[in-house]
């Protein structure tokens, strides 16, 4: 498995950060631009990513106002696992963001900075959107 992690620190409480990422329906707003064609409901999302293909994932798991894991809700193009997980400090929310990809060699050269960036952006709209 290849690892990304992204974190940032957001001063609301830790009930506020974990009710946003728990529905589905809000992680259109961390997409970048290249993400397209959004349908969400609050346990499942599918969109098309431009130029890469289709993607379908769902919330597998949710731990109250602790972690979020995301996996694909069909056959992706390599096993993938996105998880959220989250911790209160004094007056603000930790979040580190996580993206599990178990790719060969040549999908590794291909998406390893893609998906950096991805979790990069997503963490940076997370603080941007609730700031």
């Amino acid at each position: 498995m290849t690892i990304f992690t992204s974190n940032t620190s957001i001063n609301k409480p830790i009930n506020e950060v974990y009710g946003f990422l728990a529905d589905f329906n809000n992680h259109q707003k961390l997409m970048p631009e290249n993400i397209q064609e959004w349908v969400s409901t609050v346990d499942e999302a599918s969109f098309n990513i431009q130029n890469m293909g289709k993607l379908s994932l769902k919330i597998d798991s949710r731990i109250s106002d602790q972690e979020i894991t995301i996996t694909p809700a069909s056959k992706p193009p390599f096993n993938l696992e996105l998880k959220w997980s989250l911790s209160f400090d004094n007056d603000h929310t930790d979040v580190l963001y996580t993206i599990n990809a178990d790719l060969n060699m040549m999908m590794k050269m291909l998406a390893s900075g893609p998906l950096q960036k991805l979790a990069d952006y997503e963490t940076q709209q997370l603080t941007a959107i609730l700031s």
